[in-house]
This record gives structure tokens, C-alpha cells and sequence, in this order.
């Protein structure tokens, strides 16, 4: 007597997820094995596979496509579609998901705590304390109330950065390109040059595109006009690091908050890249996280279960 022994449909988890998604998928009948793309096995893997689950830094292309012949969906935790190619996956009929709304939450936390520390000099005043220093006039803070805030992006994360602004006295001025009709109470739809000319902080809110793509660049920071705090949450490449640098020492802005580098691949960095970093790093109005802004273990559980959900599971 001979028995046919059924393979489980295969899905590969190339990144960090909550166990709330390895469980929705094995319930559902998924052979489930976690995956990097240097793995020796990931070639034969991948040939096999009818699921991905992803994060940032793999590429999926006509390439990768190509190898991945089974794949019926591509499920990207949290949020961000730029290394994926739309007409490549359309193409082929695969389902693709994200998750943003699972750590917007998160971005707009981080967003406004680095706001607030800047304009309050908690971590410079702190790292004062360490070294001996009690110095109080020197680190005075600015309030946020009464401040006209201007936010670019008007998507997930750029929502909820204006829901936390909402326990303050805030303008709030607000560009999207491709969104309109949100103008309500004290958020105002407007341009981006208004945005530049009036705002006291400036928080970035964009997808990385060839549109944005160094969006805050040389031109964009000598437009500012009130010496603004320049915050970016979303990517690095989004804004220009030497063009920020010299926005800095010609104060045309008062302060940066990045999650974000340019280059986040620290053990590739240049010479110049060093420099540059490390010039930031020793400015008391600088404050930089390593990307974790939507990191939280909130919205490491969320994207997780958004996912499934979208999947269907």
C-alpha cells in the first residue's frame, strides 16, 4: 500500500514578525520557514515558495521574479513600496500588502518626541548632567504651543503626527501633491511654499519616489524663512545630508530630527559619509535615531496581524 504524502504550501518570512502571523498562517495551512537572502537554501527556496513576507532592503524585480515562479503574494510589513516593481508583480498576478497603518501610531509618537526634545534641549541638557554640567539659561527651551507646524505628506504617518499635534496650540499647514480636500479646523491644505515660508517645523511625510528622492535638498532648505526644525521619519535619501549640513551652519534652520540616514549601511560608509555624520552628531541642536520610529513593539505586533488580515487569514 503506498501513500501520497501532500506538500503544505510554502511561505517564506524574510524578516522580523510578530507570532501573531507565523500562527494565522499555519492555521491556514502554510508550510512556514524563516528566511534570509544570504541563506545558502534561499535559491531553491524561493523557486518553491507561494508566499513571501518582507521588510525593507529585498528587492523584488523581474530577476527576483523570475526565479520566484510560484509566488502568489508578497506581504511587506509596515510601510514603504519602493524596492518593489508594481508592473513586474501586476504582470504576474501577484497580490501584493503593507501594513502602514500598523506603525503610523508609532511614527507619530517618535515624531513629535523628537520635536519635543529638541525644542525643550532634553538630550543635550542631559548629556550636560553626565558630564558635570548644571547649566540652565543656556538651555532654555522653546515651547511648541502657539508654532505653526508644516508637514509634507499627508498619508498615513503625516496623519498621525497631526493627531498628536492636536493637545497643542498649533497651525498646522499641510502639502500633499496627490491628496486635497483635508482642510478642517486648524489644518490648512496648502502649498509647499507656504509651507516653507511660514512654518516653525517642517516634518517630512513622503514615500521614497524618483519624486522625492533628495526632495529636501539645497533649494528646498534656502526657501525656509523662519529658521524652522527640519524633522524626517521617513526616508533618508528623502533629504540631501550636506545640503542639511550647510542649512545648519548658515541657520537656515534651527534644528534636525532624524530616524533616517542617507546611507544607513554604516560599514559602507566613505570617508566623506563619516564626516558628515559625524559633524551632525556634534551639533547640540541635532538629535538622530536609527530608524526605529515605527519600530515599536506595538507596531511590531500590529503590521503583523494587518497583514494577515489583508491576506485573508
Amino acid at each position: 500500500m503506498s501513500f501520497n504524502i501532500i506538500e503544505k504550501p510554502l511561505v517564506i518570512i524574510a524578516a522580523k514578525s510578530h507570532v501573531v502571523l507565523t500562527e494565522r498562517l499555519q492555521n491556514a495551512g502554510y508550510e512556514i520557514i524563516q528566511m534570509t537572502q544570504d541563506n545558502p537554501g534561499w535559491g531553491a527556496a524561493i523557486q518553491k515558495a507561494v508566499g513571501l513576507v518582507m521588510a525593507s532592503g529585498l528587492r523584488i524585480d523581474e530577476s527576483f521574479l523570475s526565479a520566484a515562479r510560484a509566488i502568489r503574494w508578497i506581504a511587506r510589513l509596515g510601510s514603504g513600496m519602493e524596492l518593489i516593481d508594481f508592473s513586474a508583480t501586476e504582470k504576474r498576478g501577484i497580490k501584493v500588502v503593507s501594513s502602514p497603518e500598523g506603525n503610523c501610531m508609532a511614527v507619530g509618537e517618535h515624531a513629535l518626541g523628537m520635536l519635543l526634545t529638541l525644542l525643550h534641549k532634553i538630550s543635550f541638557s542631559h548629556r550636560q548632567i553626565m558630564q558635570r554640567q548644571w547649566i540652565r539659561d543656556a538651555n532654555r527651551g522653546t515651547e511648541l504651543s502657539g508654532k505653526t507646524v508644516g508637514i509634507i505628506g499627508f498619508g498615513h504617518t503625516g496623519k498621525a503626527f497631526v493627531k498628536f499635534l492636536s493637545g497643542f496650540d498649533v497651525n498646522i499647514l499641510v502639502h500633499d501633491k496627490y491628496v486635497s480636500g483635508f482642510s478642517a479646523g486648524n489644518i490648512i491644505e496648502t502649498s509647499k511654499e507656504r509651507v516653507l515660508a511660514e512654518s516653525d517645523i517642517i516634518s517630512l511625510h513622503l514615500p521614497l519616489t524618483n519624486e522625492t528622492i533628495q526632495y529636501a535638498n539645497e533649494q528646498f532648505f534656502r526657501q525656509v524663512q523662519k529658521k524652522p526644525v527640519f524633522i524626517n521619519t521617513s526616508r533618508g535619501k528623502i533629504h540631501e545630508t550636506q545640503a542639511l549640513i550647510r542649512a545648519l551652519e548658515h541657520q537656515f534652520i534651527s534644528g534636525v530630527a532624524l530616524d533616517v540616514l542617507e546611507n544607513e549601511n554604516l560599514e559602507s560608509y566613505s570617508p566623506q559619509e563619516w564626516q558628515d555624520v559625524e559633524k551632525l552628531n556634534h551639533m547640540p541642536n541635532v538629535l538622530i535615531t536609527p530608524h526605529i520610529a515605527g519600530y515599536s513593539h506595538e507596531a511590531f505586533y500590529k503590521m503583523s496581524l494587518i497583514v494577515a488580515e489583508k491576506l485573508g487569514l
